[in-house]
């Protein structure tokens, strides 16, 4: 299995982009065969160091990734995100 975890952090944090990112990221559930598992949270701790979104996603392979990545339903979601982000991190990873 592949993890996908991206953490994103808004340019501007108010509850309007804040409900723009979080739905953008919900309407991938469902529309990406290889795209096994999805999971969206929201930071409630504020910190200086937190970021604002986190996605975690399971694909069965890195292939699975690849696809999802370069996918129809994917690619106007992280148009969407990076307009309303400063930064992301992300970490993929394959559990041994």
């Amino acid at each position: 299995m592949v993890k996908h975890i991206v953490m994103f952090k808004l340019a501007e944090k108010n509850t309007a982009n804040m409900e723009r990112a979080v739905q953008s990221l919900k309407s991938l559930e469902g529309e990406i065969e290889s795209l096994k598992f999805i999971e969206i949270g929201t930071d409630f701790l504020k910190s200086e160091r937190s970021y604002d979104i986190v996605l975690t996603a399971h694909f069965e392979n890195q292939e699975g990734l690849n696809t999802y990545a370069n996918h129809e339903k994917h690619l106007p979601v992280v148009k969407i995100m990076r307009s309303l982000c400063s930064s992301s991190v992300v970490v993929d990873y394959e559990l041994i």
